[in-house]
């Protein structure tokens, strides 16, 4: 004691470093309780007011709302959160200090994340979202997002210090235990508009930031072995006077926290290794997924086989390896194979649709050989062969991560370009990269057979394989295919793609981590019962009932995943992956059609039946654990040996960066809800129908962008979508309206599920939906006819819209069944309605007239445009003042019909409309463009030439419509 005595005695002045801490959360207290307490004695009303509800319904504001909208209350919080600064930085560097050791980059890391959440709270403080409402959302979750490490690494780091740990570990779980119930009650709020709700989780939201706080100030209990000075007067950053008995415990107990992912030594080689493997896997699913799309555009324009789908067998590349010397060259040269496998990446740069699906189909068939080869070189060492398996299933939810981002698209596809939001050029330079990387160790096994004289069966194998790769790739590539399987339309009863697609990548990550760790276990009966209920549930039911049956399935299907591709590695690759690959192709044609039926041979066998799919699927994997349960050691966990397992910490901090990516993602992505139509002063609602042939426009090129353009640019509040169900392998596991509402800001309800079996029909509305139906009109012997029944509120006036898809002309039974039951459906409702439909009749003869009748009570938009063979624009109970044709130029094979309709207001207006409905003359009267006012012209751009290849044509012109 004395020894520090007489050290100090030259010290000006001494401060306890706890004081540090309590400063920090005094000061971030009273920011946001005095702008509360501001903002309630002088604006209760306006803070408390959202943009549906206010007081009584809504009797408590939100942080944003306090902190950000009104003076005094904004410069009250602003003057103590840069109050705050100070404090928090020397927090942070008293961290730092306290928790560096030598050669610990973990205190490095966490110091930076912790800088970088100051600076972002300075961001989102500053820039509030009145002054700039996408900075102030990157700010945010910036934040947010870093707060997952920095909870996680100061718990690994704490020092040890019982009480501390108890505290941070109670508050960081009541943290994030806050969130799923904040974020539920904001979509009660913002999408089901429910009254209340928003005060609900407004007290979630500021207990968000209690718990935040909180968790800060539990360093003043470490920090009291600091003095400023500074001077560690207890020794405890360098472990004196610890009982390492304690210490052991202590460490433990942080262990069981973080999972021992802290637990980790940084080294770069290894982090460059991992990283080189995941992405090198995310190519792998990037070029396996892109093959289906390429295929799919040559049947899509044939209208039938076309004999390019014989590209779908481009996997089978596998079976090469049955010819010893091939198997020899292949497995002594995998470095070369993986690089000739990247010019599969290359086929952005060609412009000939087959000549780029035949140069994606030989990049996919030489990675499966590359990767076939790989996996079985490495079957003699566990754990080189596990770090090889988890590349590709990590590179998988990769996959899915960066399709959600880019909004169910991936930027590496063959029918992406920089023009539609495609990086191919930057993705094929890091995949060089990663492929120089991941094959620079030799390899072990340079081309026996030796491995397949083990227990278990090659065939066996081979089914697992085919069953597991077509579920990864069927329902896993995307993150909102289930979702849309269990989607029953308006009101919302059950996930979102955005943002519950996270629920779905969650699952993967936590069963590849249990497949990783128990093996064994994932690998029973038991298990795979489970499974099998969660894929029924999936299959038969809907909302979130059947969302949970996704979610068992999503984490059966990536726990299974290792010991399944394990097994299969120790047996001949000939066998167990090239047969394995061609039993997944024939399910992925089995997948095609279910839907297709109509336009494939023996296609009717198969009609409708995804649960033949299903079933099919889990018995090819019940054939893989058959297997599995054959062998008593298949799957080797490296027990006793720290280094052997190393690998495995690195691909659970690679899994955690890309959920915080997709986190982040599905917080940018989150719906506002707050959608303007164009022209709201006059009360005009402008409808479109477009025929959109799944996106892929004449070069076979993505058309999301284009079309966005062109229905921006021509102000329409409400348009049917046809042809939009890409939800398939063959399709890419797509769904373009998620890209389109989000861009132009609509409410979307996308129709049907692929599940059901239609080419799908999707409604896009500026205005709320307040109801949807789906349907699934009579064809017994055709494709199905999938229509959209949605009431909207419009202007505050509820009109009816249908969206329809009439079957084939070579089904004429089916379509005069179809007619006449959506006849009686639109009959059915007296609101003001609107048809947006693709008929298949002409103008005046056979089932328009059944259509366009006294059952229905329908108009017809323009009976004079005798041109038209598949689009029809049909209304009732609303004032139709103007309708257009604009070409499609390349995008797809159907232009873009639009009609303008005044909704009408009060009771007069009703009765006026009303009347037009039985006086065709007065309600057809055409009158010229400086007749009727400016709110209800289409836009002049489209006129003469147009723009991009649209423009006005048929009539050359609008035309516009006032009574007499």
């Amino acid at each position: 004691m004395s020894k520090y005595k007489d050290k100090e005695r030259g010290a000006i002045v001494s401060l306890n470093a706890k004081w540090i801490s309590w400063t920090h959360t005094a000061v971030a207290y009273t920011a946001f309780l005095s702008a509360l307490s501001v903002g309630t004695y002088l604006h209760y009303h306006k803070i408390v007011k959202n943009e549906f509800y206010g007081y009584p319904d809504e009797w408590f504001p939100s942080v944003s709302a306090t902190i950000g909208d009104r003076y005094p209350e904004r410069s009250f919080f602003m003057l103590f959160i840069a109050m705050t600064s100070g404090p928090r930085f020397a927090l942070v560097a008293l961290w730092y200090l306290l928790t560096a050791k030598p050669g610990k980059a973990l205190p490095k890391f966490i110091a930076g994340v912790g800088i970088f959440r100051t600076l972002t709270c300075g961001g989102w403080t500053y820039v509030t979202s009145t002054d700039d409402h996408d900075w102030h959302d990157i700010f945010m979750i910036s934040y947010l997002v870093a707060t997952i490490p920095w909870t996680a690494g100061c718990i690994a780091l704490s020092p040890p210090n019982p009480a501390a740990i108890k505290y941070r570990k109670y508050l960081a779980s009541a943290f994030f235990g806050t969130i799923p119930f904040m974020v539920y009650f904001f979509i009660q709020h913002k999408i089901h508009r429910v009254a209340g709700a928003y005060t609900t989780y407004a007290f979630f939201e500021w207990s968000l930031i209690l718990f935040d706080v909180a968790f800060d100030a539990v360093t003043a209990l470490d920090f009291d072995t600091f003095e400023i000075v500074v001077k560690d007067v207890k020794g405890l950053s360098k472990g004196v006077n610890v009982s390492s008995k304690s210490t052991a415990v202590i460490e433990k107990e942080k262990r069981k926290v973080t999972a021992s992912v802290f637990d980790v030594k940084f080294a770069w080689p290894e982090v460059l290794d991992t990283a080189a493997e995941v992405y090198y896997g995310f190519v792998f699913w990037s070029m396996l997924t892109g093959l289906g799309v390429a295929i799919w555009y040559f049947p899509l324009w044939y209208m039938g086989i076309s004999g390019y789908e014989a590209f779908v067998m481009s996997t089978i590349g596998p079976l090469l390896l049955g010819i010893k010397p091939i198997r020899s060259l292949v497995i002594r040269n995998l470095r070369v194979f993986h690089f000739l496998s990247l010019g599969g990446l290359l086929a952005w740069q060609v412009k000939d649709p087959a000549y780029r699906l035949s140069t994606i189909g030989v990049g996919v068939m030489v990675s499966c050989l590359s990767w076939a080869a790989t996996l079985y070189s490495e079957s003699v060492h566990p754990v080189r062969l596990e770090s090889k398996i988890l590349a590709w299933i990590v590179g998988l939810i990769m996959s899915s991560a960066v399709k959600f981002a880019w909004q169910t698209n991936n930027p590496l596809w063959p029918i992406m370009h920089s023009a539609n939001g495609g990086q191919n050029g930057i993705g094929l330079i890091l995949a060089i990269f990663a492929m120089l990387r991941f094959t620079r160790r030799a390899p072990l096994n340079t081309g026996t057979v030796a491995n397949d004289k083990q227990n278990g069966s090659s065939l066996l194998a081979a089914l697992g394989i085919g069953g597991l790769f077509f579920g990864l790739h069927s329902l896993l590539s995307d993150t909102s295919t289930m979702i849309l399987w269990v989607w029953e339309g308006y009101p919302v009863r059950g996930p979102l793609s955005a943002p519950h697609g996270w629920f779905t990548l969650a699952a993967m990550t936590a069963g590849l981590l249990v497949g990783i760790s128990q093996p064994r276990l994932v690998g029973t009966w038991s298990v795979y019962g489970v499974g099998s209920i969660g894929a029924a549930i999936l299959t038969l039911y809907h909302n979130w009932f059947g969302y949970y049956g996704a979610l068992v399935t999503a984490f059966y299907l990536t726990a299974i995943a290792p010991p399944m591709i394990s097994a299969a590695s120790k047996k001949c690759p000939t066998v167990s992956f090239g047969v394995g690959f061609f039993i997944y192709n024939l399910m992925v044609l089995f997948h095609v059609w279910v839907v297709a039926y109509a336009f494939v041979p023996g296609g009717p066998l198969v009609r409708e039946h995804t649960d033949w799919i299903m079933a099919t699927m889990m018995l090819l994997i019940g054939a893989g654990v058959f297997n599995l349960t054959s062998v008593n050691s298949v799957y080797h966990e490296a027990r006793g040996q720290p280094p052997r397992s190393q690998h495995r910490k690195y691909h659970t901090l690679a899994l955690g960066i890309i959920n915080l990516f997709f986190i982040a993602s599905a917080i940018r992505r989150f719906p506002s809800n707050d959608y303007t139509p164009y022209h709201e002063d006059s009360r005009i609602i402008t409808a479109g129908i477009w025929t959109i042939h799944f996106s892929l426009d004449n070069d076979m090129w993505s058309s999301e962008y284009r079309m966005r353009d062109l229905i921006k640019e021509l102000e329409i509040d409400v348009i049917g979508l046809l042809e939009t169900d890409s939800q398939r392998i063959i399709m890419g596991n797509r769904d373009t309206t998620q890209f389109l509402s989000e861009d132009l800001g609509m409410y979307v309800d996308y129709g049907p599920g692929p599940n059901k079996h239609t080419w799908g029909s999707a409604l896009l509305s500026k205005f709320p939906i307040m109801n949807s139906t789906h349907h699934l009109l009579p064809s017994p012997v055709g494709e199905l006819a999938p229509a959209i029944h949605a009431t909207l509120d419009v202007y505050g006036e509820l009109v009816d819209v249908f969206v329809f898809h009439s079957g084939q002309e070579e089904d004429p039974e089916d379509r005069r069944l179809q007619t006449e039951y959506l006849s009686k459906l639109m009959g059915a409702s007296s609101r003001p309605s609107i048809l947006l439909a693709y008929l298949v009749t002409k103008p005046l003869e056979g089932n328009y007239n059944t259509y366009v009748s006294d059952i229905s009570g329908m108009h017809d938009v323009e009976l004079s445009d005798w041109d038209r063979w598949c689009e029809y624009i049909l209304y009732k109970h609303l004032q139709r003042v103007g309708y257009a044709r604009v070409s499609r130029s390349t995008i797809t094979d159907t232009e873009l019909q639009v009609a303008k309709f005044v909704v009408p207001k009060g009771e007069d207006e009703k009765a006026q409309v009303a009347a037009l409905d039985g006086n065709a003359e007065a309600r057809d009267r055409r009158v010229s463009e400086h007749e009727v006012p400016e709110g209800w012209k289409f836009p002049a751009l489209f006129r003469g030439e147009g723009v991009r290849g649209h423009r006005y044509h048929v009539f050359n012109e609008p035309r516009y419509y006032r009574p007499s």
